[in-house]
């Protein structure tokens, strides 16, 4: 495993791991002892980059997935990066699989938040800190105010933003440095490319959360693939529907011609494609397969030159794909 530094100072694995698919969002949770055996085997792989949030887990235990990284990580906790969320939480009335999100980054919200995390997680402090989504009703200036506190106080090492735009993302740095954006990216969610020169002018890192578009890119899915619809997210994506396949078949065919010119794999190429296009982009993927811990970790070996980086973003600015889900909706009260 390589490894990268976002903003001024942050050391991470260049290929990071996304936790919340033990716990959330991605049918029956993970048994305990077995997620945090795949936590462990990520650590021995190289892997110090583990992203979690206040609000992965199930409706009998909101918060289960930070009190699980931070059982995991104890052991190692000075060797590894531990990111975590604050800001929202699901609208329960609904009945949707995808519940909708709630904005509330209010200061107290904040503290509150922040002191429960650390207890969860075991720990004295918080190295990379998000705002999981903007709160429309308290001023990012506020919130910065706040992040400036609590890395005073030392509860915080690092704080970031996830889906910021340009507006946000200034406003913020501006009171408090951001050390990185955790923004949705993949071969089919380029719409935050434009902040590129933002985050260079900035010395701001992206950390690309489903950057496998759910899984889809690892090519392992097909119109028989069966999702639960109660507990699971792809049940009700577009990418994943027979519509969303029959229109990715172009899209999946790049990934396969790649990935055996490369002696990789699809995942391993969709992965590469964004290490090699900008040195402070970090991709979390999620897995709870040892296999695919691995697939995804070697995916930092795999080298492609500018050029062929170049020809598959030409590629994928011509081919006909699927819409892509891009987020559960936000309820502004």
């Amino acid at each position: 495993m390589k490894y990268r530094i976002l903003g001024k100072d942050l050391k991470v694995s260049e290929v990071g791991l996304g936790c919340m698919g033990f716990s959330h969002a991605y049918g029956t949770p993970t048994k305990k002892q077995e997620a945090i055996q795949r936590i462990l085997q990520a650590v021995e792989m190289g892997y110090t980059f583990f992203d979690t949030a206040e609000i992965y887990g199930t409706s009998e235990d909101p918060h289960q997935n930070e009190v699980l990284v931070g059982e995991s990580l104890k052991h190692c906790r000075e060797k590894v990066v531990i990111a975590t969320k604050f800001g929202i939480h699901f609208d329960m009335k609904s009945s949707a699989v995808n519940k909708p999100l709630i904005p509330d980054s209010h200061p107290k919200t904040i503290r509150t938040s922040v002191d429960a995390s650390l207890k969860r997680l075991d720990t004295d402090y918080i190295d990379l800190y998000y705002q999981h989504r903007t709160d429309p009703n308290v001023p990012i200036e506020e919130v910065a105010g706040v992040m400036a506190e609590l890395i005073k106080e030392g509860k915080i090492t690092h704080w970031g933003l996830s889906e910021a735009d340009e507006d946000i993302i200034r406003r913020a740095h501006g009171v408090c440095p951001v050390t990185a954006i955790q923004n949705r990216y993949s071969m089919m969610a380029r719409w935050y490319e434009t902040l590129f020169p933002v985050l260079e002018e900035l010395n701001i890192g992206y950390v690309a959360f489903s950057p496998l578009a759910n899984g889809f890119l690892s090519a392992r899915y097909d119109r028989d693939s069966k999702f639960d619809s109660d507990s699971d997210y792809r049940s009700m994506m577009p990418q994943f529907s027979n519509q969303g396949m029959a229109k990715n078949h172009e899209l999946l065919a790049l990934l396969h011609k790649t990935a055996k010119e490369k002696s990789a794999t699809p995942a391993q190429i969709s992965l590469a494609w964004m290490l090699c296009k900008k040195p402070y982009i970090v991709p979390i993927s999620g897995t709870r397969n040892p296999e695919r811990l691995k697939e995804n970790a070697d995916a930092s070996e795999i080298m492609l030159t500018a050029q062929e980086v170049e020809a598959l973003d030409n590629a994928l600015n011509t081919m006909e794909m699927s819409d892509v889900f891009g987020g559960s909706k936000i309820v502004k009260k």
